[in-house]
């Protein structure tokens, strides 16, 4: 396959660093004055994106978009799987949802998928210098290996040099990279240009034998051993790093910030809307599952959801509904997104099965509203405006960004009143009501994703939630910038990793000049 040449990370596993590692190549690469494109074939993740066209993609794949400098485009992802059960998904095919498929009837599709891809990656290919392509989990499951589209196959087809990626944080680190490599084929092996040990705690120095023993048992050169961090932060696009964060948030002692609960649905989606807060200094930000948590939080956000049926009857098997109710009533502030908005209103109807065999099910009564599930997704970018006087606190920002994705229509039953006003679909001119409030603008929510991500709207929502509880935020002059601190990350993350990694040998071996 002719065009740009290829740099493909492989894992020994999942939650290895393939993506974090894809991103700091992407900016590495960008900084070195090559047009890069971020790929990767198939993606599973409940963290989704919507692109200006309107298609929805993997958020990894954006993330590393963007630290590409350039703008998200399905064709860097062209099948994304949104687990919908414990046994089936949602397949997104180059942008848009072409139905629900159970694991087995969607390995049967699979093959059909084969010609997508390609013909995604030879546009991507066609318009740039260098592919880094993300591999998925192990890139040597045996019983899965027929299936393949998106590991060594996807190497083949793209004639990529593999790095290996090893984690050895969680321990075997020999076994896992050694053994990898002698799973592959020898063809497959000869596509491997250098290992990366990544996630090391401590001195690098004590592992200076581990380095040599990879070497000499394998002949593969190790191109780095990168350090564990936490004092750089990219969105990440599933539930194995959110439990992480749950984790690490219990036991903190309240700090003199704003604390934001995250209610943990079991099919929780798109909870990237809230790495503004997590990522402003002004906000404590705690995922949480505990009915008992509530009370401690300033504010509580009901996220989005890929089956907000199922997640509304977990919410109220588990109590999680009851303390909602009895949280709003004492004062507290509640806010939904997306599949959260639908659970706040008295009903949620499903009768065309789109989600669940329930079709109808009671919301948590938050809203005056009532939502019906269609079958047809929207799925767009956005540009819209606050109506006057539906918010409790002012927005000093004329014009926010945002995206859809939901498969529904809420309508208020009179009392709860519109917030947003859609100005612009996909670049296209619009005028559509978005959001519900309730007259004392506690309980109030949004099928707009990223509406937090502007920072004038962020700035006024966290302002009003701390007069609430009697706290004290910053100003708007001293506010924090979400894309700035995006930015930051993104040459912090790239300095880091060529710190550590030896870029000049890799590219080298990528360009064909070793």
């Amino acid at each position: 396959m002719s065009g740009a040449k290829s740099i493909m990370f492989l894992g020994t596993g999942s939650d290895v660093g393939k993506s974090v590692l894809a991103a700091a190549f992407c900016r590495i690469l960008r900084n070195e004055g090559y047009r890069v494109a971020p790929f990767k074939a198939q993606n599973m993740a409940l963290n989704s994106f919507i692109t200006p066209q309107g298609g929805e993609m993997g958020r990894a794949q954006v993330v590393q978009a963007e630290a590409a400098g350039i703008e998200p485009h399905v064709d860097m992802n062209p099948i994304l799987l949104k687990p919908t059960s414990q046994m089936g998904s949602q397949v997104i095919v180059l942008g848009r949802a072409i139905g629900n498929f159970s694991a087995a009837s969607y390995y049967e599709y699979k093959k059909e998928l084969v010609s997508v891809v390609r013909s995604a990656f030879e546009r991507l290919s066609a318009q740039n210098d260098l592919i880094v392509i993300e591999g998925a989990g192990s890139a040597v499951e045996l019983n899965l290996k027929s299936h393949d589209l998106v590991n060594m196959a996807m190497a083949e087809m793209a004639d990529a040099k593999c790095i290996l990626v090893g984690d050895i944080d969680r321990g075997g680190i020999f076994a896992s990279l050694l053994g990898s490599y002698s799973l592959l084929a020898p063809s497959e092996r000869n596509r491997i240009v250098g290992f990366i040990v990544n996630k090391l705690r401590g001195d690098p120095r004590l592992f200076e034998d581990g380095v040599k023993i990879l070497q000499e048992r394998s002949g593969v050169p190790v191109l780095g051993v990168v350090p564990y961090f936490q004092d750089i932060s990219l969105s990440e696009e599933d539930s194995v790093a959110l439990g992480r964060r749950m984790a690490a948030k219990r036991g903190e002692a309240v700090r003199e910030a704003v604390r934001v609960g995250v209610v943990r649905l079991p099919f929780i989606s798109n909870y990237t809307d809230f790495d503004p807060f997590e990522s402003d200094p002004r906000v404590e930000l705690v995922y949480f599952d505990r009915p008992a948590e509530i009370f401690g939080f300033d504010a509580v956000i009901i996220p989005g959801s890929k089956n907000t049926i199922e997640d509304l009857d977990a919410l109220r098997k588990t109590g999680m509904a009851d303390v909602l109710s009895a949280f709003y009533k004492s004062g507290g502030v509640v806010v939904g997104l997306c599949g959260g908005y639908q659970m706040m209103g008295s009903v949620v109807r499903d009768p065309h099965g789109v989600e669940s065999s329930i079709e109808v099910i009671p919301g948590l009564g938050l809203l005056d509203m009532e939502t019906e599930m269609y079958t047809e997704k929207t799925t767009s970018q956005v540009r819209a405006g606050v109506l006057c006087d539906s918010l409790p606190f002012p927005v000093r920002q004329e014009e926010l960004h945002g995206y859809e994705i939901h498969m529904g229509r809420s309508v208020s039953g009179g009392m709860a009143k519109p917030i947003f006003r859609i100005a612009q679909r996909d670049g296209k001119p619009a005028d559509i009501e978005d959001g519900l409030s309730q007259p004392d603008g506690r309980a109030w929510g949004t099928y707009i994703h990223g509406i937090f991500d502007n920072d004038g709207f962020r700035n006024m929502f966290l302002e009003d939630i701390a007069r609430r509880s009697g706290k004290v935020v910053s100003t708007l002059s001293d506010a924090f910038s979400f894309r700035l601190w995006k930015e930051e990350q993104y040459e912090r993350l790239a300095a880091l990793v060529r710190e550590h990694v030896d870029v000049a040998r890799l590219l080298d071996a990528v360009m064909g000049k070793n």
